[in-house]
């Protein structure tokens, strides 16, 4: 039998907070599909053209508001693969040096064939105590583990635009067309029944979530465009030359291109398609970090800028590469067949943009 105590009782009563806007979003919708399909479709619409194109774009937008918010919440995060976790040799290592310099160098010689650019603000490796691993770029530590609803990620970023999206959408759909039954409702224009109470509540809710989500949703177009996490937004990642807060930034095109991937059909669709692993992201930095191994043994391509500053350059995945091939040139790292696959064990390291 599992231990039960103080812990095992916070995280119950955490999991169990943690439903509940999931909870409160589709009662919410429920509620919507019948004071819209039936109350405002079917009993106060009078024209039957009218009811067949709003019924059809309605149930339309619903089906995409659903599916999206469906694999939203039911996609599991992704985890870092085997290569960012330490060996044994490399654990006992850690446990007898005192933490400073000798700690560091211990990390640093795990991570030189890693593609881990980031640092901390102090310019020391991203370390995970809890996990006993190295953070891959753009990875952090989730408070909770095992959820599937409040985590917005590499594996479901997709997913959470498109949500917001079709919500947006649905909002302002709704809101549009029951504004001249809301109208009546003020001129006395319905008849005395309930379905003028859920036409008037129906317009309130719709507007108001539509200003919501609009800021919402334009805030993380505008993170999409600059290729930023949402703690990306507020600090700046920290690379071996220091801040950058546009060191992950390819360009408008590239940047959407990272987030939906190459192929425009599947775009406004709730399908993964997202360009990538989530443990490797290309940069717009050119130049090679000198501790990192990112060229096959026996070439040395690095470069310098003017300023003798060294920059990380950044050892692409297949998936990701051509995003910069008629751009930038870039320096194809030889990696082991065996490395690479995100989804492994550990589930509270996660690819997390922490929105």
């Amino acid at each position: 039998m599992a231990p039960s105590g103080p812990g095992s009782v916070r995280r119950r009563c955490r999991r169990v907070l943690y439903w509940i806007p999931v909870v409160f979003i589709s009662l919410l919708l429920g509620w919507s599909y019948y004071a819209y399909a039936i109350q405002l479709c079917i009993v106060s619409m009078e024209n039957v053209g009218e009811q067949v194109v709003c019924l059809i774009a309605y149930h339309l937008l619903f089906a995409m508001f659903v599916w999206s918010y469906w694999k939203t919440i039911f996609t599991l995060p992704m985890n870092p693969s085997k290569e960012f976790h330490l060996s044994y040799a490399e654990k006992e290592l850690l446990e007898r040096e005192p933490r400073g310099e000798a700690h560091q160098e211990v990390l640093r010689r795990a991570a030189k064939d890693l593609p881990v650019y980031t640092r901390t603000m102090s310019g020391a490796i991203r370390y995970c105590d809890r996990c006993q691993l190295i953070k891959p770029d753009r990875c952090h530590h989730c408070s909770v583990c095992d959820k599937v609803n409040n985590c917005v990620g590499f594996s479901n970023y997709k997913f959470f635009l498109l949500f917001l999206a079709y919500s947006l959408l649905y909002c302002l759909f709704i809101a549009a067309t029951d504004l001249q039954y809301f109208i009546k409702f003020w001129t006395n224009g319905l008849p005395d029944t309930q379905a003028k109470f859920h036409i008037m509540f129906l317009f309130f809710a719709a507007a108001m979530f539509s200003v919501s989500l609009s800021s919402l949703f334009g805030y993380h177009c505008w993170l999409v465009s600059k290729n930023k996490s949402t703690l990306e937004a507020f600090r700046s990642p920290v690379f071996r030359h220091g801040t950058d807060k546009n060191g992950f930034s390819l360009g408008f095109s590239k940047n959407m291109r990272q987030v939906f991937g190459d192929e425009k059909k599947y775009w406004l669709l709730p399908i993964f398609s997202s360009l990538g692993d989530g443990c490797s992201f290309p940069t717009c930095l050119v130049n090679q970090d000198p501790e990192q191994a990112s060229t096959p043994a026996g070439l040395n391509s690095s470069l310098k800028n003017p300023e003798n500053h060294q920059f990380p350059a950044k050892p692409l995945r297949e998936s990701q590469s051509h995003l910069l091939t008629d751009s930038q040139s870039w320096t194809e790292s030889s990696t082991n067949p065996g490395k690479g696959k995100a989804g492994m064990s550990n589930p509270a390291l996660t690819m997390e943009n922490e929105t």
